[in-house]
């Protein structure tokens, strides 16, 4: 049993970001004083039309990017008071993440690869847990595989199994499915899923997908470099129907 998330501490969080690229005429604001919360054991989609600044928000509250104004929290660690090397030992401990690239070493196999992050921070990873992940992901007879044995769908859930094994504070993925078809994409959805009910796990999902976005417990909707709109217990069709309305008032210029 899992802390409910309305009641479970927040472990990473934005206040008043700000993001702006270039100089005069091409000066963007690709985040305009954001602001959010995540807590424990929660699943969250981040929407929003191309160029709303929904992946430099994520980006930023990562630690991938340093905002131009505001804090970007995990847990009570602010970010912006980190060296290159406090900032990499925190996003190696307390962070995981998956992106639409796999990102998996060609020379190890699935094993190697879930438990590499953890082999590279010193620590084991318990034997308990890494069964409980391969299982999860259904990756109990391809673990002795190496990614070219393996379908696009399971080196993503290889790279979910990744993400968790270390147990971060939050994991963080951008575009998770956007390289799969949707069979696998739903796999790996489910598995996310699975992960923040069952394993406590929070998990903070970009996404342009709607039916993605339908896996999570709650959708914030990104336009103009703002949070505009939340959406607890989104479906498909709701999220579809929002992202229409913000793709008509979204101005161009914005990342």
């Amino acid at each position: 049993m899992t802390t409910q998330p309305e009641t479970a501490p927040v472990v990473a969080s934005a206040e008043n970001l700000t993001k702006v690229y270039g100089e005069g005429e091409t000066r963007v604001e690709a985040l305009k004083g954001v602001s959010a919360a995540f807590r424990k054991g929660e699943f969250t989609a981040i929407m929003g039309p191309s160029g709303s600044g929904k992946s430099t928000f994520m980006h930023c509250l990562a630690g991938l990017d340093t905002p131009t104004s505001g804090t970007a929290r995990i847990g009570g660690i602010e970010l912006g008071t980190l060296n290159d090397r406090q900032l990499t030992r925190v996003r190696r401990e307390r962070v995981g993440f998956v992106f639409q690239a796999y990102n998996l070493l060609s020379t190890l196999t699935a094993r190697e690869n879930i438990t590499l992050s953890s082999r590279l921070a010193g620590r084991t990873v318990d034997p308990e847990w890494l069964d409980l992940l391969v299982t999860a992901v259904g990756l109990n007879d391809r673990l002795d595989h190496r990614p070219d044995q393996l379908s696009g769908g399971q080196q993503q859930r290889v790279a979910c199994a990744r993400a968790l094994a270390p147990r971060p504070a939050v994991v963080f993925a951008d575009e998770p499915t956007g390289n799969l078809d949707s069979r696998a994409g739903a796999d790996v959805l489910a598995f996310l899923k699975i992960s923040a009910r069952e394993f406590g796990q929070s998990i903070v999902m970009v996404t342009h997908d709607p039916v993605a976005a339908a896996y999570a417990e709650r959708a914030l909707f990104l336009a103009d470099g703002r949070i505009v709109d939340e959406m607890a217990g989104p479906t498909a069709d709701g999220v579809l129907d929002r992202l229409k309305s913000l793709d008509a008032r979204e101005p161009a210029g914005t990342r």
